[in-house]
């Protein structure tokens, strides 16, 4: 006689491996050590008797890295990981998983897979086969929810295939997940930290009736304008008799909750219960280890038809908590919860057992405790309530006062939290005149928002696709772990200065990497990948490209995060000064002069690079028009320098296409070499009505290079040309009370004509006059007073050939820019 053949069955966690097996061998069975325990019986398997063997992994048998040459990051260009085979190695060497279950699959027929039932748990349920070697063909898949015996028995009934695709799935999952978790409360941070509070005001009537005095509200709200405000005030208070004119009654209601899914439950967790996600989600693994709940890691809200909603009451009913109210939910009929999704995993998180404070403790009792309450509320009734509108007309306008009476509590009778509280008002009548009592204008002041929940930001995480119910609280767990957040009373998330640092410097370089959209991209595919619809290596290949491609950019642009973290944390922001205001925040921001200098904004956490060489100041209090920074001025020491004026965002951010070789130019021309520190000035910026642009100050062409000459702002009483792009100076009529260009163009060369303010005492026009126009090129009395320096010098002029003139191209922040030197021509 044949005997029976062996199964091997393989769980996820020693203490469901127990459960099983205590369900399946009704409590007969030999136990023995391994790696993990192995319980022994017999029992029927596929209609036949069978031996059975069940024992446990501890979660992931492999885990991923690259081989044994890249481990050595000092040696190791990480350009090279991204071409790199990955491999993968036993989670855990010391507890010799993969040896315990080869060496219980030896002899064995059958293997059968009890883990978790989701993509995780479908990834490591390959990871077993491959350990264990078993034909594919030999292997089944258990399909639970909970592991209460009728759960248990059912699945073995109902026995399926392992799912590849939602194995591969695991296996793709690649892209940033922190950072845009992180993204989201550095992006509250900033919003808090840029608010600009406005004052409004709101006309505020009371009147008194049957005892009661009565604030009414007001159907505009509130005001903006105090001036308007207090007319409407006077209006009311002038007329000071009230008439109703209106009073309706609705009945209404508010719905029983769908299920609940593992989403809600941390956002619960967090808001009410004080439990941060990671913490929630652990007392709920250990609540379904132990029987007590369902599968805590599930996104539908919706039950199967199917669903014994009669025998999770009933296993609650001699509950000494709430056994009274299931008992008669029992007895008077109990309601389907309301249609929820469902998303094909698991049934909503659902008491199974029922327990006390004593057998649980403290925090597990709170949780199970709302789970419990939760799901007897989604089975009992609506809430219903009348709600009562009294509406009231004085002096133009309208007003209003509410209240509710409740019927049915319904639901809310076991969910307190979520009542509707009794609001009585007094008797009215529609037509009634009631005298004010008195009328306040009050003031207030919008407020920002606050820094994000827990609650608020899994919410965020699981509308814009990051992470999934199982590495959500991972997530959120990893950025408070490595000090990028601080969790504050009421687990708000406040990001710490090198949470910010680090968001703004990605922000600087590429925004996409703490954006939600790559991230929820990537989890589209791999939910693709899941259906079998797409296919595993194109998506990880595609995705490692667009990333390698990111890193080799994040390189090249690495200064801009090393200026930020310096900024930030070095002593230089100390020591820094105050100078001028930033265009975002209009707050003053420090010049920190230790090479290489640059502007820090502490309020935008914003860092912005300057010339290397010169001395820094501010220009007059002037703005660019462009983005309401204040200007500097950058002066050149020495007898022959110059100085130009510049605009510290656009200096670090030039805005006009095919501007950046026009700065490598004038950077090759000045220094030899091109690269950090160069940025665009005002003497190169074409923008047409700017009064310190290239356009409006440039007067003629550099006889030396492609340049422009152009005004020195602040070169009196010595004034001066200095040319855009070279070292090429040319002095102008010195002494002179001022110069400046002007509209107007050469007929002859198309240079700006240029307006010089002669000092009484020196000037060379006839009759002591001092005020003179001309073109320095064409003009014989300024030719005449024109000194080159660093230059071959200047030609005047004839009638019978044009020069070349300033030129530019009138354009906008963002528009295509044409050279400013394209219609001029060589002298």
């Amino acid at each position: 006689m044949a005997l029976p053949p062996k199964v091997l069955m393989v769980a996820e966690k020693p203490s469901i491996a127990l459960s099983i097996a205590t369900v399946l061998s009704h409590g007969k069975m030999y136990t023995r050590k391994g790696s993990t325990e192995v319980h022994e019986f017999e029992g029927k398997f596929l209609r036949g008797p069978a031996r059975f063997k069940v024992t446990s992994v501890i979660g992931h048998v492999f885990s991923v890295d690259f081989p044994g040459k890249y481990q050595d990051w000092a040696a190791t260009d990480p350009l090279d990981l991204f071409q790199a085979q990955v491999i993968k190695n036993e989670s855990n060497p010391k507890a010799h998983i993969c040896r315990h279950l080869n060496q219980e699959a030896r002899g064995c027929r059958y293997l059968v897979l009890w883990l978790d039932c989701d993509r995780e748990g479908e990834n490591i349920c390959f990871e077993v086969i491959e350990s264990t070697g078993f034909n594919i063909n030999d292997v089944y898949r258990a399909r639970f929810s909970s592991v209460t015996e009728k759960d248990v028995l059912n699945a073995l009934d109902n026995l399926v295939r392992p799912n590849r695709d939602e194995a591969m799935a695991v296996d793709a999952s690649y892209g940033p997940c922190q950072t845009p978790t992180l993204g989201f409360c550095v992006q509250r941070y900033l919003q808090i930290n840029t608010f600009k509070p406005e004052k409004f005001w709101s006309v505020h009537p009371y009147i008194i009736q049957s005892g009661y005095e009565i604030l009414l509200e007001w159907q505009r709200s509130k005001l903006f304008d105090i001036n308007v405000a207090t007319m409407f005030q006077k209006l009311v208070a002038e007329d000071g008799i009230l008439e109703v004119t209106d009073i309706s009654e609705k009945q209404e209601t508010k719905g029983r909750p769908v299920g609940l899914n593992t989403v809600n439950l941390l956002k619960v967790a967090s808001s009410a219960l004080g439990f941060g996600p990671q913490m929630a989600m652990q007392l709920a693994e250990r609540l379904y280890t132990q029987g007590f709940i369902s599968y805590p890691r599930t996104e539908s809200t919706a039950y199967p038809p199917s669903f014994d909603f009669r025998g999770a009451l009933s296993a609650q009913r001699n509950n000494p908590t709430w056994g009274n109210y299931v008992e008669g939910l029992l007895t008077s009929g109990y309601q389907k919860p309301r249609l929820g999704t469902d998303a094909g995993d698991h049934p909503p998180i659902t008491p199974m057992r029922s327990a006390s404070e004593d057998m649980l403790g403290n925090d597990a009792w709170k949780l199970y405790q709302y789970i419990c309450q939760y799901f007897i509320g989604t089975v009992s009734p609506d809430c219903k309530y009348v709600r009562k509108k009294v509406e009231f007309s004085v002096g133009g306008e309208s007003f209003h006062c509410t209240g509710q009476h409740v019927i049915t509590k319904g639901f809310t009778a076991i969910m307190p939290w979520l009542a509707i509280n009794d609001k009585s008002l007094p008797s009215f009548t529609k037509g009634q005149k009631i005298k004010v009592s008195k009328v306040e204008l009050y003031e207030g002041s919008t407020t920002p928002p606050d820094f994000l929940t827990e609650s608020e930001l899994i919410s965020l995480m699981e509308k814009n696709g990051i992470g999934t119910d199982a590495s959500i609280p991972v997530h959120i767990n990893n950025i408070c772990e490595r000090n990028y957040v601080q969790v504050q009373a009421g687990r708000k998330l406040v990001p710490t200065t090198l949470g910010i640092t680090l968001v703004r410097g990605y922000q600087s370089i590429d925004p996409d990497l703490c954006l939600p959209d790559i991230r929820s991209f990537i989890e589209q595919q791999i939910t693709l990948i899941a259906k079998g619809q797409v296919d595993h290596h194109r998506v990880v290949q595609h995705v490692i490209e667009q990333f390698k491609q990111k890193f080799c950019y994040f390189v090249k642009k690495i200064e801009a995060m090393d200026a930020l973290f310096e900024a930030q944390f070095s002593t230089l922001v100390d020591s820094g000064r105050i100078m001028s205001k930033c265009g975002k925040c209009l707050r003053y921001m420090k010049y920190i002069s230790a090479q290489p200098p640059r502007l820090y904004c502490s309020t935008c956490e914003e860092v912005y690079d300057l010339p290397q060489k010169g001395t820094i100041k501010l220009y007059k209090e002037l703005t660019c028009p462009l983005d309401n920074f204040e200007l500097l001025i950058c002066s050149v020491a020495g007898p022959e320098g110059k100085s130009f004026p510049l605009c510290p965002y656009c200096y670090s951010n030039p805005p006009f296409e095919g501007i950046e070789s026009l700065i490598n130019t004038a950077k090759t021309s000045t220094s030899g070499k091109t690269g950090k520190g160069a940025g665009m000035p005002c003497n190169l910026c074409p923008h047409p009505t700017c009064p310190n642009s290239l356009v409006s100050q440039g007067v003629c062409a550099c006889p030396e290079c492609s340049g422009t000459l152009v005004l020195d702002p602040i070169s009196a009483p010595k004034w001066r040309l200095c040319c855009n792009m070279c070292n090429c100076l040319v002095f102008l009529a010195q002494g002179a009370h001022r110069i400046s260009t002007t509209k107007e163009r050469c007929p002859e060369c198309d240079s700006s004509i240029i307006e010089v303010d002669f000092n009484k005492k020196t000037t060379p026009l006839a009759d002591g006059a001092t005020l003179h126009r001309g073109c320095i090129l064409c003009d014989v009395l300024l030719h005449s007073l024109v000194e080159m320096k660093h230059g071959r010098g200047f030609k005047r002029m004839s009638s019978r050939g044009r020069g070349r003139g300033r030129g530019g191209r009138k354009g906008g922040r963002g528009g295509k820019m044409m050279d400013p030197k394209m219609s001029f021509r060589d002298f």
